[in-house]
């Protein structure tokens, strides 16, 4: 028999498959699989979640999408919590300066969640990352580089909870990743050298929250072409400023 803690968390996963299918939306099928959840299961949970304006759904092809009374709860969290209002300057000067798109993820948990993205004046773009979607740690230079910045117990405790070859190949194996982590130290920002898509590369820096804690990252993405050695520290050392700049902006709030 399912527990209150089972059904909340069964939940928490349909919801968070279906943010990252905005603004498209989602199957119940597309979300079954997204969730591992028996499709049944799911079906049931949104029906739940539909009667409680929690999502919605297209009447016409059927997909679901996120609810009105999640933006509601999420307006009231918003003072608390939101930090994209603070965070939009560094973002933008980081496109303008760079002529490539940037982004500021947040963590949650194992995963980073895209919540702003600016794009440059450079015509060829990345789409790889756009607001709502989740990444585990430890993939894109956002994940990374908050992987990065947590203690070695924690690094080897997520490593263990986290098979990432399934889902993002044999470059996210625990030894990969382990050598991924120690380069990111060593400069201070994570390079994604097209892990995700081939030619797509990302670099990324930590943000920190009031007690020295990544939780925010700032991050470029753009063709391999512009992402080579020789421009790698400039870009670097404009992400740590803006990083350190951003942080010290949440500190003051």
């Amino acid at each position: 028999m399912d527990t209150p803690s089972d059904v909340v968390g069964r939940v928490g996963s349909v919801l968070r498959a279906l943010a990252a299918a905005e603004p498209d939306g989602a199957t119940t099928s597309g979300l079954a699989r997204g969730t591992g959840l028996a499709r049944p299961t799911v079906h049931r949970l949104l029906s739940s979640l539909l009667v409680e304006g929690m999502v919605d759904r297209d009447g016409a092809t059927g997909r679901w999408l996120l609810g009105p009374e999640l933006y509601l709860l999420g307006a009231a969290a918003q003072r608390r919590y939101d930090v994209t209002a603070l965070a939009q300057p560094h973002v933008r000067r980081l496109s303008l300066t760079t002529g490539e798109s940037a982004f500021l993820s947040a963590r949650r948990g194992d995963e980073t969640v895209c919540l702003v993205r600016e794009d440059g004046s450079f015509p060829i773009r990345s789409h790889v990352l756009h607001e709502g979607i989740r990444f585990p740690l430890g993939v894109a230079s956002a994940g990374l580089v908050v992987l990065a910045h947590l203690t070695d117990a924690e690094v080897e405790a997520f490593l263990d909870r986290h098979d990432l070859t399934a889902a993002y190949g044999a470059a996210h194996a625990p030894d990969a990743l382990r050598a991924r982590v120690r380069a990111t130290r060593e400069t201070g920002w994570a390079v994604n050298p097209g892990l995700l898509v081939e030619g797509s590369w990302g670099m990324g820096a930590a943000v920190f929250d009031g007690d020295g804690r990544p939780a925010w990252a700032l991050s470029l993405t753009g063709i391999e072409q512009r992402f080579g050695p020789a421009r790698q520290p400039e870009l670097g050392a404009l992400l740590l400023h803006e990083a350190h700049e951003l942080t010290r902006a949440l500190a003051r709030r």
